[in-house]
């Protein structure tokens, strides 16, 4: 995060966070499914793993069931979420408190990962980031980025949005917790789909695509070349 008080508004709402959070993304399970998965992508099975505003570690948990033996590094500015990371890792995490803007935890990585994050950078913020990304991973390393993103059309994103809105409540979201998800988004600065696909190719990834895209939210991957 890059706004002085986002951590401060994440910390405040650490303790319900992921309580509501099924309910807030509709596809739940198919949008953080697709993001564990993407690692199969990776040259060999990811031994050492950085997630980036990790939060309370929901994405790096579940990748630890798939893969018990990976060696898993979070990074947040939100040190009240990185708590509950760290007890839901029961203490199998190193944690990193820190802002995407800065320097990266020491490397290389086998894999990084990120879940609803990256988007609170602005644009240039997250073309350097993807640079820092890319330098830090090994040959044949992936990039996974499980995001919530805009659409090109100004038109067409008013409708993706309303369409989360109407989800997310049929899903028995309440205006309590809805309320309180805006005030978190205050903080983002979305991107498309396919300006962050050619930033990571600017950045010098090859295999960039996106393996799955429903109403706001989508999972690009990306690997860094063997021989590069």
């Amino acid at each position: 995060m890059t706004h002085d008080s986002a951590p401060t508004i994440f910390d405040a709402h650490a303790a319900g966070y992921d309580a509501a959070r099924r309910r807030l993304i509709p596809p739940f399970d198919r949008f953080y499914g697709a993001a564990v998965d993407a690692l199969a992508l990776s040259a060999s099975p990811p031994r050492r793993i950085l997630d980036l505003g990790a939060g309370t570690g929901l994405l790096s948990a579940m990748i630890a069931g798939v893969h018990p033996d990976a060696e898993l590094h979070l990074l947040d500015a939100a040190p009240a979420m990185l708590d509950q990371a760290l007890e839901r890792l029961a203490g199998r995490a190193w944690i990193h408190v820190g802002d995407l803007a800065d320097a990266l935890p020491p490397g290389p990585f086998d894999a990084i990962v990120s879940s609803l994050a990256i988007h609170h950078l602005d644009d240039p913020g997250k073309r350097e980031l993807f640079d820092r990304v890319h330098a830090a991973l090994i040959p044949g390393g992936v990039f996974v980025n499980a995001e919530q993103v805009v659409a090109r059309s100004p038109i067409v994103d008013e409708h993706l949005a309303a369409a989360h809105q109407r989800a997310s409540f049929a899903l028995g979201t309440t205006q309590e917790e809805w309320d309180e998800s805006l005030e978190r988004r205050a903080f983002d600065r979305c991107s498309t789909v396919s300006d962050q696909l050619r930033w990571l190719t600017e950045a010098g990834f090859s295999d960039v695509e996106c393996v799955f895209r429903e109403q706001i939210f989508a999972v690009l991957v990306a690997r860094r070349a063997s021989g590069n």
